[in-house]
Order: C-alpha cells, then sequence, then structure tokens
C-alpha cells in the first residue's frame, strides 16, 4: 500500500517537524477498518445496549468507536436518527464548540458546505436549543442528502438549503458562527478511500486551494464582528490547511484562536507566530487524516437593516400544531400545502433567508394539510418535538425491516385494536406512520427512502 502513496506528498510530510514517516506509512499498509459513530442523545440516551461499543471517542462525549462495522442497512435504529455513522477525526468539532462555550447561549450558525450531514447532525446536538442552524449544500443531489440526514436527526431549529457560497455574501453580518469543512484533495482519507490516491495531484492541491479561498472570500462578510469560524479539511497539505489561514488572518481581519486538547490525544498542534492549527493523523490517532482551526473575526463587518419585513398572512392551522407535536416556542406557516414548524423567535430571519436563499426546507415538516385534517409526514414522525401521547405500536427487528422495506405489514402488530394514524417503533426510537384499519395496516414509509432486501 504504502508504495502507491504520491511520492510528492511523502517528501512534504517528511518536512513537517518531528512526523514519523515509518508509522505513516504503516499504518496505510495495515489499512485497519476503523468504525465510529454518534449518537442522537435525544433518541438514544444509552448505546451501550443496544450497539457493540468499544470506547468513546476522545474529542466527543457522543462518538464512540464499534467493536465491528455493522450492516447499517440492517438497524432500524439508523434509519431512525438514533445515530450516525461518522468518521471519529472530524468529531473534533463537539470539542471546539464545547471549548469556546458556544453551547451555553444561542447562535446563528451556518455550516456551508455541509453534505453529507456528519458536522450538520452534530450541531444539532451541540449547539444549544436556542440556536438556529442553517445547512447549505451547492450541489443538488448532495443537498437531497444532507436534507434526508438532517430530517432523521429530528431538529426544529434547522434550515437547508442549496446554494453557491457566493449567495451568503447577500447577508452580511448575519451569522455567529461560520463552519467551513472545505472540499480538499483528500489525502487524509487515503488508507479509507484508494480511490483518492489515483486523483491526487500537487496540481489538484492547488486547484482545491484556489476552491477554498473562492469559497471563504465569498462568505466570510456573512460572520458577524467577533464570530467564528470552523476552518477543517481532510487533507495533509499546508497549501490547504495552515496556508489558508494565513491568507485568511492577513485578507479579512481574522485571528487565530488555539485550543487546549491533551496531550494524550495525540493531536498535533502546528503554531507558528500565533497561528495555531490542529492535525490528525492515522499513525497518533484513532482515526483519519484530518486539519481543523479555529479564527475570530475581530474586523468592523457592517450589516443591514433587521425591520420587519411585511408578510402575507399566516393561515396555518394552529391547533394541527398543538395537536401533532410540543409546540412551545414554535410557529406553523404553509407552504403550499405543507404545514411547517419553525422556532418563533427566528421568524424574521427565515424572511430574510427566503428573500436572498433557495430554501429547501425550514424546521420540521408536519405534512400535507387538506384543509380539514393533516396526512402526517415522515419528517414529524422523526421529529424529537413529535407528541410523546400519539398511540402507536412497538415492532420486533424482522417486522420494523418489514416496515423500511414498505412491505404489507399484518393487521396483527396493532393489538390495541386503535384506528387511525399510529407510530411505529423500534425499541422505542420513532421508525414512520402507518394507517390502521379495521381489518389491515398501511404502510406509510416513504417509497424514496425504502431499504432494498439483502
Amino acid at each position: 500500500m504504502s508504495n502507491f502513496l504520491p511520492n510528492e506528498l511523502i517528501n512534504r510530510l517528511n518536512e513537517e517537524p518531528e512526523f514519523n514517516m515509518q508509522a505513516f506509512l504503516k499504518v496505510h499498509e495495515n489499512e485497519q477498518k476503523i468504525s465510529s459513530i454518534r449518537v442522537n442523545p435525544a433518541k438514544l440516551p444509552d448505546p451501550t445496549s443496544v450497539l457493540s461499543i468499544s470506547e468513546r471517542v476522545p474529542w466527543c462525549d457522543r462518538g464512540y468507536f464499534l467493536d465491528k462495522r455493522p450492516i447499517y442497512t440492517l438497524d432500524p435504529l439508523y434509519h431512525a436518527g438514533a445515530y450516525y455513522s461518522q468518521e471519529a477525526s472530524s468529531m473534533f468539532l463537539a470539542f471546539a464548540v464545547q471549548s469556546l462555550g458556544l453551547d451555553t447561549k444561542p447562535l446563528l450558525a451556518l455550516d456551508l458546505c455541509a453534505a453529507p450531514g456528519g458536522k450538520s447532525t452534530l450541531l444539532q446536538t451541540y449547539l444549544s436549543e436556542d440556536s438556529l442552524l442553517v445547512s447549505n449544500e451547492i450541489i443538488k443531489a448532495r443537498a437531497n442528502i444532507l436534507e434526508e440526514n438532517s430530517m432523521k436527526w429530528g431538529g426544529v431549529n434547522v434550515v437547508v438549503t442549496n446554494n453557491d457560497p457566493v449567495s451568503f455574501g447577500r447577508l452580511p453580518g448575519f451569522f455567529d458562527l461560520l463552519v467551513v469543512d472545505a472540499p480538499c484533495s483528500g489525502s487524509g482519507m487515503f488508507r479509507k478511500d484508494h480511490d483518492a490516491i489515483d486523483e491526487w495531484s500537487e496540481a489538484n492541491v492547488k486547484l482545491c486551494a484556489d476552491r477554498q479561498r473562492r469559497i471563504l472570500a465569498d462568505t466570510i462578510g456573512s460572520l458577524k464582528t467577533d464570530g467564528y469560524l470552523f476552518y477543517s479539511t481532510c487533507s495533509y497539505s499546508r497549501e490547504e490547511n495552515e496556508e489558508i489561514v494565513n491568507w485568511l488572518i492577513e485578507e479579512f481581519d481574522l485571528t487565530s484562536i488555539a485550543l487546549d486538547p491533551p496531550a494524550e490525544w495525540a493531536i498535533t498542534t502546528t503554531k507558528a507566530n500565533d497561528v495555531s492549527g490542529y492535525r490528525f493523523y492515522p499513525h497518533e490517532v484513532k482515526g483519519e487524516g484530518f486539519f481543523f482551526a479555529v479564527l475570530q473575526k475581530k474586523g468592523e463587518q457592517s450589516t443591514f437593516s433587521r425591520k420587519k419585513i411585511k408578510s402575507e398572512k399566516n393561515n396555518a392551522p394552529k391547533e394541527e400544531l398543538r395537536k401533532w407535536m410540543n409546540d412551545e416556542g414554535l410557529y406553523g406557516f404553509l407552504h403550499n400545502d405543507q404545514l411547517h414548524a419553525f422556532p418563533k423567535k427566528y421568524e424574521l430571519e427565515l424572511e430574510f433567508m427566503q428573500k436572498i436563499l433557495y430554501l429547501k426546507n425550514a424546521g420540521t415538516r408536519l405534512g400535507k394539510w387538506t384543509g380539514r385534517e393533516l396526512i402526517p409526514s415522515h419528517d414529524l414522525a422523526l421529529s424529537t418535538r413529535v407528541r410523546q401521547d400519539i398511540a402507536g405500536v412497538e415492532l420486533d427487528q424482522e417486522t420494523a425491516l418489514q416496515f423500511l422495506r414498505k412491505e404489507n405489514l399484518d393487521a396483527t402488530i396493532n393489538d390495541s385494536g386503535k384506528t387511525g394514524w399510529l407510530l411505529v417503533r423500534y425499541q422505542g426510537v420513532n421508525l414512520g406512520w402507518i394507517k390502521a384499519l379495521p381489518n389491515r395496516i398501511n404502510n406509510y414509509y416513504p417509497k424514496e427512502l425504502r431499504i432494498s432486501n439483502l
């Protein structure tokens, strides 16, 4: 394996202080497969009873290493958003949020390059419940995956957008936190993704660095004065990491913020001229290659008037919101025939974003409002704010997989004899809706999400 690593990259890494090249090559030769997940505390407070956990990820108290990689497709809890399969190094974001106290106060946060959703679902967990997260992805197909994973996690204080980064420049001084996990040359994924080796070149590193500068230049104006920028890549190249951080400081009046990870975590801190960055090497940590840096905006950032926009009359049925959800702090609005719930606190911010951005989803989509009744959506079933007193049925694993395959279900699963809309659950976690009729069950699992037979 090590013979296939690019010589240009090896030579550059050898220039890093105290870099152990032999250990780096050996870990790529071994190709050890590491499985790690991050749990959703709103759905799975104690994962040890249902997952084969070996140890906790040091820098993320909701992250765990698994003894063996499960077949996620065959685990109903995975489809319910009870946990997310995420590479361990990238969970360092949780440590940064907690170290800076960003979990203790309401924030407006933008995850700019968010698909498939690992960092956005992490932010849903670690930012305060009074915060609002905007998760953006420029590529339409990947934005669909982002929307699905965000929906599974169940938060109501999330907006999913599908925009070029330049669009956010039209929201000056809007966000308290900007997270940019930038598209990169991918050298940190060589052990996990062999295709990344063939695609790597010094020319591609330069191309990625240029793209990173454009993305950052287009969006840095959306960050408030004293707001934080989290910048990360899965690259080892300085051109995409430390040099980008230095460029940001020189061009945009940002300052580097040092974190203090414990020495036993074996994260490599790179420091030069009061600029701090954090490198994860697979021969040092139990994870893949990763770079992370925190910057704070010190320059004065102009913003725009926050006067209330004259909005259309809201015809959303308030009683339906209360019937289906814990609606404390929420308001409802109709988009076409879909009823949504959204934090009342951020109603004005949503109106601003609607004028400027393409929104794929805002808040929780409760379902289709016919004018007389609500046909509940899958989003509502997986929401962490769905009412706990809605009637439901508990399924065993075999029947839960039948439900996820959108197969016909035996009417005997409804042993209560109740009719109408019922939640189906697996190990107490909601999976979706069925409609119970006197002699049959209609399976309302979305056809676009159904799993295949394995």
